[in-house]
């Protein structure tokens, strides 16, 4: 074998693995980790910090593998999905089993050695990810509500990293990214609806883009920045928000509010995208502020 014919092989399978662990969602979740580890330390341990991104990133990139393992035959029917490794038939099914049997391994026993609390979340994120969210997607727009769970983990998993407990604090970071994940999804849900069709998936909570839909949108929109702003008034334990930044993150719900009020008033493809963006710009600025604030106060 010459080395042009290494060196592809090489590329092949490092292009498999981004693809079929999803790198850029595989890395924003390690950031929402990253972030509640952040919030809850009260001193950084590096190497604590760099045994939860491995583990987390392994954690989320078996959840994607598995999904795939499952949804193959559905993917090839779409075409945002027909590219993938396993659609595509650049990967075996029982290649991309194993990959995603060592991931998870590797992922418990690297957040077991944090804490046995984050190994346990780790792995009931993996759970409902794969045995009930991802059958579900072909069965009812309940799917995700229940995909919100494994979804909303990660930021309260660096909580329990850094302190080794479950409480009102990470039980917050919880419910931030619990709510914030419908009118992200639902958006996504709405500009892709007819892909999704394709594969037979019910994303959007009436089935249709319609007057219904936008509304419930609007609704979890205004709760997610309610829940944002709770650890302003104190009650919420050490987790803990200065006034100064419950404005700011006050300021960028009334952009993602006004983006949902955008989608009600318009219902098409084009607005159901710009809340999509608004939705990852806004939970990935407020998980920012969220931590400058403790460490600037």
């Amino acid at each position: 074998m010459s080395v042009t014919q290494s060196q592809s092989i090489a590329q092949s399978v490092v292009r498999n693995f981004i693809e079929i662990t999803k790198l850029r969602l595989s890395v924003s979740v390690v950031f929402s980790s990253v972030a509640g580890y952040l919030l809850g330390a009260d001193s950084i341990d590096f190497y604590i910090l760099f045994l939860l991104c491995v583990g987390g990133y392994c954690m989320v990139g078996a959840s994607n593998v598995y999904n795939q393992i499952i949804e193959r035959d559905l993917d090839a029917l779409m075409e945002r999905t027909k590219n993938r490794p396993l659609p595509a038939g650049q990967m075996t099914v029982q290649s991309a089993f194993i990959l995603a049997v060592i991931l998870t391994v590797v992922g418990i026993v690297v957040l077991y050695s944090i804490n046995p609390i984050t190994a346990m979340f780790g792995a009931i994120s993996i759970f409902m990810y794969v045995s009930l969210y991802t059958p579900l997607k072909t069965k009812t727009p309940l799917s995700v509500f229940v995909g919100a769970f494994p979804g909303a983990i990660p930021f309260m998993l660096g909580w329990v990293a850094a302190t080794g407990e479950f409480g009102i604090e990470p039980g917050t970071l919880f419910m931030i990214q619990f709510f914030w994940q419908f009118p992200h999804f639902w958006a996504i849900g709405w500009f892709l609806f007819e892909d999704y069709k394709k594969g037979g998936f019910f994303m959007l909570p009436n089935g249709k883009r319609d007057k219904g839909t936008a509304i419930q949108v609007i609704l979890y929109t205004i709760w997610t920045v309610l829940v944002s702003i709770i650890p302003v008034l104190g009650i919420t334990g050490k987790l803990f928000l200065t006034p100064i930044s419950g404005i700011l993150i006050g300021v960028l719900g009334i952009g993602l509010i006004y983006y949902s009020l955008r989608l009600y008033r318009e219902k098409t493809s084009k607005a159901a995208k710009q809340l999509m963006l608004a939705s990852v710009s806004y939970i990935t600025l407020l998980q920012i502020i969220y931590v400058a604030d403790k460490f600037l106060r």
